[in-house]
């Protein structure tokens, strides 16, 4: 089985701040840093780092080719990586007091991805194989369409929250990971286990994987229920939790480990991940979260 992640490469520009703006106020950044960056990359690194071979695919500017270097470095098979985009995506990343982020993304190159393109990147992937998708790419709904009628395994990861959702079939969908932000906008519930409840009750098929930032994380499908404990950590920098949480968890299922360990293990990522400043940087390799 391969590991096809098509995702977005972002090029984030992380201010610290006392606390996130409010309309009509200027506040002061009491710090500046870049990193490589982007759900697509931060996952791609995860998978890498927890010990899988992972392809990423998508789409770079002429300004982009630091991020292409920092996958190859991490161990990841970058061959499918256009540089024919117009400029590379950006994420403009606010970091307060607490450690929480706000995040506003230029989508550049991310949103230049078309059928063809699509078509030529799943030409050598198949039947159970796993394709991995966030929501910061275009034609996302193709991609989910097209590996579904190849029978590859799809994991969708719907952030952001755009209307671009409105196109896409859930029915394709094998595992869909998502936040309690994201899971009250598709379901319109509020509550966790009544929005597992409600997804997996419009698309039977569904695995759902529900995280609760310090609250642990659900996962439900049509016969199992699990919940995992989040571990305790001093909070530095959320921005990658839930991308490190989302590689390391197919990284150790795919690799053979049952559903609670695989949750335990990416758990335990995760809360490293947020003790440490900046995105994919932040992200353990193996051996520290055994």
């Amino acid at each position: 089985m391969k590991i096809l992640n098509l995702g977005s490469l972002n090029i984030d520009k992380v201010y610290s701040v006392p606390h996130f703006a409010q309309p009509e106020e200027t506040i002061s950044s009491s710090g500046f840093a870049e990193f490589p960056g982007g759900k697509g990359l931060n996952q791609s690194i995860a998978l890498a780092r927890a010990g899988s071979q992972v392809y990423h695919a998508g789409k770079i500017g002429p300004d982009g080719l630091l991020l292409k270097e920092t996958l190859l470095q991490a161990g990841v098979n970058t061959d499918l990586i256009l540089q024919t985009g117009s400029v590379t995506g950006q994420a403009i990343i606010q970091v307060n007091a607490s450690g929480e982020n706000c995040i506003i993304l230029l989508g550049g190159a991310n949103e230049e991805i078309y059928a063809s393109d699509i078509d030529r990147i799943l030409k050598d992937f198949h039947e159970g194989d796993l394709l991995l998708l966030q929501n910061e790419l275009s034609c996302t709904d193709y991609a989910i369409q097209a590996g579904h009628a190849k029978g590859i395994i799809i994991a969708f990861n719907p952030s952001p929250i755009k209307d671009n959702l409105k196109k896409i079939n859930f029915a394709y969908i094998d595992y869909l990971m998502l936040n309690e932000v994201e899971g009250e906008s598709l379901s319109g519930e509020t509550d966790p286990d009544t929005i597992t409840q409600h997804l997996l009750r419009s698309y039977p098929n569904l695995k759902i994987v529900l995280t609760l930032g310090k609250k642990g994380v659900i996962y439900l499908d049509a016969v199992s229920r699990y919940y995992q404990d989040a571990f305790k950590a001093n909070v530095v920098d959320t921005t990658a939790a839930g991308d490190t949480f989302t590689g390391y968890f197919f990284s150790r299922l795919f690799n053979g480990e049952e559903i609670p360990a695989a949750l335990e293990a990416a758990a335990k990522a995760a809360a490293i991940t947020v003790s440490r400043k900046g995105a994919s940087s932040s992200i353990p390799r193996a051996h520290e979260v055994l």
